[in-house]
């Protein structure tokens, strides 16, 4: 088995580049999507970052406000410090562990798979060596800034604030292209990404046996 983590900045199209993976016979975990599990009511994680940035950011129902709990990690005010190292070392172990325990799984039943683990922090995180191969995807700042707007139902302006303040706590892309062992340009037509998907998915496909 083969495992990849694909990566890169906010609103870059990882989830679209990983759907097209997926389509050509990959396996595909998110580490967004076990984030998400993670921070139920009543999991350890979720009591653990209640207890750390309080009921504030919670909804009437008990669910974590992921609006809120944003402003509380990554600072909504100027003069406010990030903390959101402090979220990373509260859910960044767990949603490690569950994609491990998915990748074995994979390559038990799947021995020659090629399986991709979806994260936005890899690089942040320190953890490219737990990948046999990284890949990155990239596009244009201000594209980024209208995909967010598109997905969340905002105003451009609030977008390119909200864009700014997530890419201050990830790395540049330059810095990310640099460890990236393919790089994937999502800045042009969908059909320009697939195409670079199929042509990375080849060459994963024949990486040598020793390298799988």
């Amino acid at each position: 088995m083969l495992k990849v983590g694909l990566t890169g900045g906010i609103a870059s199209g990882k989830s679209v580049v990983g759907e097209m993976f997926v389509a050509l016979g990959a396996h595909l975990i998110q580490a967004d999507a076990i984030a998400h599990d993670l921070m139920r009511p009543g999991a350890a994680v979720y009591e653990e970052v209640v207890r750390h940035f309080g009921r504030e950011i919670l909804n009437p129902d008990g669910t974590i406000n992921r609006a809120r709990l944003a402003d509380a990690a990554f600072g909504s005010r100027a003069n406010q410090l990030s903390r959101i190292e402090e979220l990373n070392q509260i859910v960044h172990p767990a949603v490690i562990r569950r994609q491990d325990a998915w990748a074995e799984e994979v390559g038990r039943n799947y021995p020659h798979a090629i399986a991709i683990v979806e994260a936005a922090l890899i690089l942040e995180a320190g953890a490219g060596n737990r990948f046999d191969k990284v890949i990155v995807v990239t596009c244009r700042t201000e594209q980024r800034a209208e995909r967010w707007a598109q997905r969340m139902n905002v105003d451009l302006e609030t977008a390119r604030k909200e864009v700014a303040r997530r890419m201050a706590a990830q790395l540049p892309d330059e810095e990310k292209i640099k460890a990236a062992d393919y790089v994937i340009d999502n800045s042009g037509w969908l059909e320009e990404t697939r195409k670079q998907v199929k042509q990375v998915y080849e060459r994963l496909r024949g990486l040598p046996a020793q390298d799988r």
